[in-house]
């Protein structure tokens, strides 16, 4: 595990260049936006949130899950299972906490401001799958490190759920063009594209639905999933309706917007509409 930071940023790096490349050759929609404002911008809070984290999370996820390892702690030291069932329901047991989480964030106004980093994004591609606030990069850690230690999963189950939580979160956020068929089949096992784009639409019972991440079932089964957008993929609006400014491309705007901007008509426990 002490190459655990090498593969992540491998991995990164690998799939980042990979999607990026798809996106030039196959876009799903046109880009409405200066493209080297908002990747400067989006990669440069990925910058600031990944040395918050170490700061504040020296040991990571795996750090911690190794500590949870080494004392005994979590459900999974208490149950006999085979090993590689272990990791399987550790991965599917993470992937649940992350989808719970997301839709916390919709569900809390106070959370809503945070997450509304993420949706403010006037386009839709990789490098938004990356852009989140780091107050809430920093609840989610600490929210993670919760569960590593309530759950005791094996400390290869984290790396390898924290490779594919990254990995999947710029694949369906990424402008890639696939055949529907092909997409059909590919979100009964992972949230596609298409299928989370609807999450990011300005209309508010679509932007509250298709919570998922990595996995697409929870939305399934729990009644959060929407096949397609209203107004179609090519056509739909992609964002919050009350930032439509091109200043919410900029880093210190980023930053200052949960602290500044309206929460507008998307938390899903909104006492009443904002004037």
């Amino acid at each position: 595990m002490q190459h655990e930071p090498i593969i992540r940023l491998i991995c990164f790096v690998g799939v980042l260049v990979f999607l990026a490349t798809w996106e030039v050759i196959a876009p799903r929609r046109p880009l409405s936006v200066n493209k080297g404002l908002r990747w400067c911008s989006n990669l440069g809070l990925t910058a600031v949130n990944t040395l918050a984290v170490r700061l504040a999370f020296a040991l990571g996820a795996v750090g911690i899950a190794l500590v949870a390892d080494e004392r005994g702690w979590g459900l999974f030291h208490n149950v006999a299972l085979p090993g590689w069932l272990a990791i399987v329901l550790s991965v599917l047991a993470l992937d649940l906490v992350i989808y719970l989480q997301h839709v916390m964030f919709h569900a809390v106004p106070l959370f809503w401001r945070l997450h509304m980093v993420h949706h403010a994004d006037l386009d839709f591609d990789v490098t938004t799958g990356l852009r989140f606030h780091t107050i809430e990069i920093l609840l989610s850690m600490g929210i993670k490190a919760a569960a590593i230690v309530l759950l005791g999963p094996p400390p290869v189950a984290v790396l390898i759920f924290e490779v594919l939580l990254n990995a999947t979160s710029m694949f369906n956020h990424s402008n890639i063009r696939m055949p529907a068929g092909v997409d059909r089949v590919l979100r009964l096992f992972v949230v596609t594209p298409d299928m989370h784009r609807v999450h990011h639409s300005v209309i508010a019972r679509e932007t509250n639905s298709n919570f998922g991440f990595n996995l697409p079932w929870w939305d399934y089964l729990l009644g959060t999933y929407r096949s397609q957008p209203s107004q179609g993929h090519e056509r739909m609006e992609i964002g919050l309706r009350q930032f439509r400014e091109r200043y919410v491309d900029w880093l210190p705007w980023m930053l200052l917007l949960p602290f500044v901007g309206r929460r507008g008509e998307y938390p899903i426990n909104r006492d009443e509409p904002e004037q």
